[in-house]
């Protein structure tokens, strides 16, 4: 195994990025894959996001890069556009000091600039099946001279239902290609795509290191899904936060996050997969100077965070892998300091909590919720130790004066200072304490999700890294699934003329609109399909692209369009 970066004898521009980046000793999955791409095998890896992947595979290509050729000499394939900015990030970042053109496809962007720079030529292709494979059928993509193909997060294409475009992505690259595989899990299709199109694979697999948590006080707040926001600002009056990360499972929620908290006082900034490396550079920096107190992100966005500090990490929403949950958790309570992590739960995610306990080992402690009585007394108490800090220094000489001449002037003094009080305390108007729901008395069961994929028995899906749904609650009473109109927030409810009948599946859903919409698999909420119809919750941010791609959905050779119920 390799210890050194230096070991690699990679070029020296690639050397000097290492260097730059301040990288010195490769991750467990960069020390195995690294020599073994440079030595032309394929090589499936099974590791988990966090592990260094992306840079396992990105130095071997770009050491064989051709930089005085101009077609495609790699190709990755990834499952969201967020992962693929990512990967193209990284690249750049490695790449930084040659002369190597990386291009980033993925649908819902027009196809001109696209189109301009693979005229202009590229040596390295990023990109989401769906676009890919658009730009292999339209005769644009040239990958006659592609020689490593990469497939990252094979697990998570296969769940979004892209594996046949992979496939076919695959059949329109050259036979002697280098052929690399990535998936946190290996599921049998996986290891059937990897017999059939890797040749005599390397398997090299990195059993996430269970992070110590031992410092870190783990809490978990059972709430309605429509409270969470509420808990969250209680949450943030009662806590001593120097600087909080928050994650949540999509781009979308983490935007809409971010607006409301700054609406209630709470700098906050989102850490985006759509942020240039620029941008997100400067949202780093002011993160660590203090001037952004919380940052809000998606896992994906949050690849390669490493900051020292963290008070308080939020589990805005629960992730789908204990794996994640320990990898998220991991960034605060380090270098000996004590940590804060805490989980807003659904009711009905009970069990997930437990299965954490028993893969942690250790307890997660349900939290009762602050009362307005116990923010309004924290603030008071906090008015008076400022007020003695003052007294204490006795540095308020200006301000004396003015009260001394306003009690010659005939003002009483336990009245001036009520004002003065009532001044102060003028700030707590801007932060009304919220109301929160009770929660129901009986927990809502999880939905069937995976299982919904695999059986024509279940009707409905919920696609990984979609908005939860709301708990029902007598406050606020939720929509049926059946009803023309989302229950979700920010999600709308479209409806197709295809169902049961037909031999509809979730998959064929997700997988037919994101790929020909060119969308995010977790764009897409709830689908519910019926014996001749079929309802499906797209993102309102996507709404556009769906609608506009009517005319062009085909699923089981049937075609279909999208309409509002």
């Amino acid at each position: 195994m390799t210890e050194q970066f230096e070991d690699l004898n990679l070029r020296p521009e690639l050397a000097q990025a290492i260097a730059t980046l301040g990288y010195t000793q490769p991750t467990p999955i960069q020390s195995g894959i690294i020599p073994l791409m440079l030595a032309g095998h394929d090589v499936t890896g099974q590791a988990q996001t966090g592990t260094g992947k992306t840079a396992a595979f990105a130095l071997p290509i770009l050491e064989r890069i051709d930089p005085n050729q101009y077609l495609p000499q790699a190709l990755i394939v990834a499952p969201t556009r967020e992962l693929a900015l990512q990967v193209t990030e990284m690249i750049q970042a490695l790449g930084q000091f040659m002369d190597v053109r990386v291009l980033t496809v993925y649908g819902g962007t027009p196809y001109n600039q696209q189109l301009n720079q693979l005229r202009r030529g590229v040596q390295v292709v990023v990109g989401t099946p769906g676009r890919i494979l658009d730009l292999i059928k339209r005769a644009r993509l040239d990958l006659t001279e592609v020689r490593t193909v990469v497939l990252d997060e094979a697990d998570e294409m296969l769940s979004m239902g892209f594996v046949e475009d992979v496939e076919a992505i695959l059949a329109a690259t050259p036979v002697e290609r280098q052929t690399t595989l990535f998936s946190a899990t290996l599921p049998s299709r996986i290891r059937e795509l990897a017999r059939r199109y890797l040749r005599d694979p390397k398997l090299v697999s990195v059993t996430p290191e269970q992070v110590t948590v031992s410092s870190t006080e783990q809490r978990v707040y059972y709430v309605n899904e429509f409270d969470k926001l509420a808990v969250l600002t209680r949450l943030f009056e009662m806590e001593e936060i120097s600087s909080g990360l928050i994650f949540t499972r999509t781009r979308v929620r983490t935007g809409e996050l971010v607006n409301e908290l700054n609406l209630r006082g709470y700098p906050s900034e989102a850490l985006s997969g759509d942020l240039s490396q620029e941008a997100r550079e400067h949202t780093m920096a002011r993160f660590r100077a203090g001037q952004v107190r919380v940052l809000v992100a998606t896992d994906v966005a949050a690849r390669g965070l490493d900051v020292e500090g963290i008070s308080h990490v939020f589990n805005f929403d629960l992730p789908e892998e204990i794996e994640t949950y320990i990898h998220r958790i991991g960034r605060t309570g380090r270098a000996g300091r004590a940590g804060v992590a805490i989980s807003l739960a659904r009711p009905s995610e009970r069990r997930q909590i437990r299965q954490i306990e028993q893969f942690t080992r250790q307890a997660i402690v349900e939290g009762t919720v602050p009362t307005a009585e116990e923010i309004q007394a924290k603030r008071l108490d906090g008015l008076l130790d400022k007020i003695e800090m003052w007294l204490k220094r006795g540095r308020s000489k200006e301000e004396r004066a003015l009260v001394e001449t306003l009690v010659a002037s005939g003002a009483d003094p336990i009245e001036l200072a009520a004002a003065a009080l009532k001044i102060a305390r003028a700030e707590e108007k801007q932060r009304p304490i919220p109301e929160i729901s009770p929660l129901p008395e009986k927990a809502v069961r999880p939905e069937r999700r995976a299982r919904s994929e695999r059986t024509d028995r279940a009707s409905s899906a919920e696609p990984r890294d979609r908005k939860p749904k709301a708990a029902a609650s007598p406050a606020k009473p939720r929509a049926s699934i059946r009803g023309k109109q989302s229950d979700e927030e920010g999600m709308i409810r479209l409806e197709m003329g295809l169902g049961k009948v037909d031999g509809l599946r979730p998959s064929d859903v997700v997988a037919s609109i994101a790929g020909i919409a060119g969308i995010p698999g977790n764009a897409l909420g709830r689908i519910y399909i019926q014996n001749h119809r079929t309802t499906v919750d797209v993102s309102e941010e996507f709404l556009e692209k769906v609608v506009s791609a009517n005319g062009k959905f085909k699923v089981r050779g049937q075609s279909f369009t999208l309409t509002r119920g």
